[in-house]
């Protein structure tokens, strides 16, 4: 009892916790009541775009528990490491008790450097370091645009469960990608490769493949064989196809597809979703404030 009351009470100083007063007696020594700040500091996150040649940063400022603050979009000329540094100081600015950033970036992140990126100015750019050197007293989360999705329907679609799962995308002018959770866990590779299904050996040059993710293009094709290899290798219960180019009518003809190859007791289950901002948005948040708890897991030895 000494323990945790000089414990609370150190924390009711710094503000970590809210002091509520006390309950009603019921006949004993009433209890005090006590409640977590969850804006005792507030997480940074934002999400790096191209669409359609167009640049965009979407930001939201996230309490503790992972509730939105304020969010804003801004579109840019040219997305660069000034751009996204201008922006944090402003915030950071505006809110000093920041503790943790997030950074959603479309392409290859590996050890909080970009490799390939659909945003020329950040391809090749150690962002994680530089930001980590700038703001030091803050966790620094850089993590590719489809892990970040992945995660988030997974939590969606697989609350306190342990599964195989997949998200495949078509976005328009750009190749497709591809992330997985394997026993709940996700899939980075060992050089953070994994996912970039638009190296798979399709029989066309990656011009052409680019081409029938163009305009009206159709990306049926190309589709099926990364469902064939993804289902073929990971075997998930459940693949989410997403993009710009995948539109809800295409279902029946990809399933079909891959039924003519795939037996029907491994077949999983496919849906389609277009919009997904709202779990790449909860996958961000999600990872960023897990920054803050301890790196430590307990890991059960088969």
């Amino acid at each position: 009892m000494a323990t945790c009351g000089t414990i609370l009470n150190e924390l009711v100083q710094t503000g970590e916790i809210l002091e509520l007063g006390w309950e009603e007696s019921s006949g004993g020594r009433p209890a005090r009541k006590y409640q977590f700040n969850a804006d005792y500091s507030f997480m940074i996150c934002m999400i790096v775009r191209s669409e359609g040649g167009v640049q965009s940063i979407s930001y939201a400022l996230a309490n503790l528990n992972g509730e939105v603050i304020e969010e804003t979009a801004k579109v840019f000329d040219q997305i660069t490491l000034g751009t996204l540094e201008d922006w944090l100081d402003q915030i950071i600015e505006a809110h000093p008790n920041v503790q943790a950033i997030g950074i959603g970036i479309p392409g290859v992140v590996q050890h909080d450097r970009i490799g390939i990126c659909d945003v020329p100015a950040l391809a090749d750019q150690p962002l994680g370091i530089l930001l980590k050197q700038r703001y030091e007293e803050v966790e620094i989360i850089i993590e590719n645009d489809m892990n970040l999705t992945v995660y988030g329907l997974y939590q969606k679609l697989f609350l306190d469960e342990e599964s195989h799962f997949a998200v495949l995308t078509f976005p328009k002018n750009h190749f497709p990608g591809a992330g997985f959770m394997v026993n709940g866990r996700l899939l980075n590779g060992n050089s953070y490769f994994s996912g970039e299904v638009s190296y798979l050996p399709y029989g066309i040059s990656r011009e052409e493949q680019l081409r029938l993710v163009q305009g009206s293009g159709d990306p049926s094709r190309l589709a099926i064989h990364a469902l064939v290899s993804i289902i073929s290798i990971i075997n998930p219960a459940t693949i989410v196809i997403t993009g710009d180019n995948i539109s809800p009518g295409m279902l029946d003809d990809l399933r079909s597809g891959c039924q003519e190859i795939i037996p029907p007791e491994h077949m999983p289950e496919l849906i389609i979703q277009n919009d997904t901002r709202q779990e790449y948005l909860k996958g961000l948040i999600t990872t960023t404030m897990e920054s803050l708890t301890y790196r430590f897991q307990l890991v059960e030895r088969k």
